[in-house]
């Protein structure tokens, strides 16, 4: 069987790992117009979906009672070692996980918890050095449901992960990196 040579256009080299990056980002505009299920409050650090149900004070030992034996904590997903989640694939195409190595986007090596915009080496768009975003539950539950909805002018090209539990999967294992 022989092949007809291809006639067209050509590419640089250079420029096909970007096309296939971006095309493997998913979503265009038209997902980024999708409302996202619930409002989140993202100011700093206290940012909660709606509708989350607040701790309830400790209980109260009652007098005489002989206190039990009460289990120990389970290790918190930060201190666990995780296993990559099958949706994390996607965030691959642009981030490693090893502190210090950057490529199209920045690393995500100990990101949970720190201000956006603060990995060294990457150069960040304005928008995302103005967001004024810590990466904590809600604001990367927000950010990765609708990146460009959240900061309009991100250069991050991604329509976002519409699926509540793939998203909790990847901000579990952002955990624990």
């Amino acid at each position: 069987m022989k092949f007809a040579p291809v006639t067209g256009p050509k590419f640089s080299g250079a420029l096909v790992p970007i096309l296939l990056a971006l095309a493997a980002c998913g979503g265009g505009a038209e997902e980024a117009d999708e409302p996202a299920a619930a409002e989140t409050s993202v100011a700093g650090d206290a940012a909660v979906p709606a509708g989350a149900a607040t701790p309830a004070p400790g209980a109260t030992p009652t007098p005489g009672a002989t206190p039990s034996a009460t289990p120990s904590p389970t290790p918190t997903a930060t201190t666990a070692t995780a296993t990559e989640p099958a949706a994390f694939a996607q965030c691959k195409v642009c981030h490693a996980i090893e502190p210090g190595k950057n490529g199209i986007g920045p690393t995500l090596a100990g990101i949970w918890g720190d201000r956006a915009a603060v990995v060294p080496g990457f150069e960040f768009s304005e928008p995302m050095k103005n967001s004024g975003l810590t990466w904590n539950q809600a604001n990367l539950d927000r950010y990765l449901t609708d990146p460009r909805g959240v900061v309009p002018g991100t250069k991050m090209a991604f329509g976002g992960v519409k699926d509540a539990a793939q998203r909790q999967a990847i901000i579990n294992y952002l955990k624990t990196l």
